[in-house]
Order: structure tokens, then sequence, then C-alpha cells
């Protein structure tokens, strides 16, 4: 589904990742892990069509991502369409006036049918009980309100690639229980996982493989988690 190829990609001449070459496939859960500054955040934005290698490939569905790729507009909607990203900090991702426009947004990009998007903000809004929070602007609530409303906002347009980074990031205990059974409920529709964790304990039981980066930005394992040293 998800093909990388030889992926080289540096910022300001510093490399951020080295020579990655992977697969996912569909309806795999993946996770990502390294120490800081490994690389794990690129690779996911990699992974969006939001950055781009400068050497190697990167393939979607058998089709190579580029920057040209993503200028075809009719191309790049289809594609953010079928992929998710859960940012690591919810106001890179969260922008509207409320946390209703915020759920509706997404839908009515894809030009759903108005009837169509208010059901899916309601399916959302009772999935991750925000009813009360429903009309208040999203730069108003807490860290783990906004982290569920992020996570609302992209479960509204029903990717079939989730891609997470660090989601467990400002949820309490209780919070963190209940995204272990919206990650499962996601496997279990047989949707495609990629994520990030700063908790691998947490999230190591839902995954099917664990990529793990080392500090230099290079791909040192892949394999099933209980295969990890």
């Amino acid at each position: 589904m998800m093909e990388l190829d030889d992926i080289c990609c540096a910022f300001d001449r510093e490399p951020v990742l080295r020579h990655v070459s992977c697969r996912v496939e569909k309806g795999e859960t993946v996770l990502l892990t390294g120490p800081n500054g490994s690389g794990k955040t690129t690779l996911l934005r990699l992974l969006n069509g939001l950055v781009f290698p400068e050497i190697g490939h990167y393939r979607f569905e058998g089709t190579e991502i580029t920057a040209k790729r993503m200028r075809e507009h009719r191309y790049a909607k289809w594609f953010h369409q079928r992929l998710g990203y859960v940012w690591q900090n919810p106001d890179a991702q969260l922008f509207c006036a409320s946390v209703e426009e915020e759920l509706a947004f997404g839908p009515l990009q894809m030009g759903l049918a108005d009837e169509a998007v208010r059901e899916r903000v309601e399916d959302a809004i009772a999935y991750f009980s925000l009813d009360a929070l429903r009309r208040k602007p999203p730069y108003y609530l807490s860290g783990g309100e906004k982290k569920r409303v992020s996570l609302a906002s992209i479960f509204t347009m029903n990717p079939a690639v989730w891609t997470l980074d660090e989601p467990e990031n400002f949820l309490d205990a209780r919070g963190q229980q209940q995204l272990i059974g919206f990650l499962q409920a996601l496997k279990q529709a047989g949707k495609t996982i990629v994520l990030t964790s700063h908790h691998p304990a947490i999230i190591r039981k839902l995954a099917d493989r664990e990529l793990s980066l080392s500090a230099e930005h290079a791909l040192i394992s892949s394999a099933a988690p209980e295969r990890m040293a």
C-alpha cells in the first residue's frame, strides 16, 4: 500500500532521514520508534505528502508521490481523503471557530451532502463525548479536549489510512485507555495505522510491526514487536 525506497530527507542541510526503505501493507498497524529527533515525525509528514524526499521514492498504492503530483488538485484531494493525519500538537491541526465546524470541515471539503456531513459530525460527537464542547472554540479547550477533537476531526473523514504522531499526548490515564479502544476499533475495521508514541508499551500490543529509527536517522529494525530487543 505504501512503499518507501531509499528515502533521504534533509532540512537546512541537516539529514533527518537516511536511506530509509520499508513497506506498509493494507490493514497493518505499524509503530514507529526511535529517540527524539530520529525522524519519526518527518516520516509521518512524508507519508502524508507534506514533505518530499531529496533522494528516493515514496509510492502510495503504486503511484509515486512528488511535489508535482501533489500540485494536481484532483489527485491531491483524493490522496488527502485516503490518509488522515493526527498531529502531535493539536494547536497545529485545529483552526475553525467551533468544535462543530472543525468536525464538519473535512466532510465538506470531500463534497458530501449536508445531511451526510451532519450525520458524520453527530457520530463523532457521540463517539468522542464532545456534546458539551460542540459550540466552543477549540483554542479554549484543554489539551486533552483538543486531542479528542483532533481525533474526531479525522474520524469524520473516515480515511483508509490513519497516521498519528504521539496520539496519547495531553490525555490522562482514562483518555489513554479510551484511545487504545479506539485504535483497536480502527484495526478491527481493517484500517491501516502508522503511529509514533512516547509510551510505546501502551501501543505495542496493538502493533503488527515496529519500525525503529536510530539517532542517525536510519531505519535499524523492522520486526514484530515481540521480537524487538
